[in-house]
């Protein structure tokens, strides 16, 4: 070891290696101590800007990856919804068993009616006539439902291209 002067007048000594030592405390400082404190904040920075484009990639992807299936889902929807509005527009034309029953009704002189009958004081009796056609019977079942009518005792009954609904209103 080399000494410049005595620790006790000088405030800084130079050993072999090139470290000082600072005052009497003995703390080794290194001559490139803050180039390499600058080189570990740089390399910590860099690492941290990689981390965060990591994490970004991996956030698109998924991203990517979600919108796909999203597609995927919207056309199969789209194919599906396609198939029923084809098999709805079949159901809407009438079939010919309706055609028929439609003329049957007429030439044997059945008419569409209602009649209700008061039975008890709260209770009526109806009775509907009309065309014999698909869905009818439940459209006329949710219509008496919405308008907050209870049906018991329900009767349906068809004959040469009629509906005949008798029951009893609560």
């Amino acid at each position: 070891m080399e000494f410049l002067g005595s620790a006790s007048t000088q405030s800084c000594i130079t050993q072999k290696r090139g470290r000082r030592v600072y005052g009497d405390d003995r703390d080794f400082k290194s001559k490139n101590l803050t180039a390499e404190r600058r080189r570990r904040e740089k390399l910590s920075n860099r690492l941290l800007t990689l981390r965060s484009l990591m994490n970004k990639a991996t956030i698109v992807e998924d991203a990517i990856t979600y919108i796909e299936k999203l597609q995927m889902t919207v056309k199969v929807l789209s194919d599906q919804l396609l198939e029923m509005e084809s098999s709805s527009e079949e159901s809407e034309r009438p079939r010919n068993d309706e055609i028929n029953a439609a003329e049957e009704m007429k030439k044997h002189g059945i008419e569409e009616k209602v009649e209700v009958t008061n039975v008890d004081g709260c209770k009526l009796w109806i009775r509907i006539i009309f065309e014999k056609k698909r869905s009818r019977i439940t459209k006329f079942l949710e219509a008496m439902a919405s308008h907050g009518f209870e049906l018991s005792d329900t009767n349906v009954t068809t004959f040469k291209g009629a509906t005949l609904i008798s029951s009893c209103l609560n």
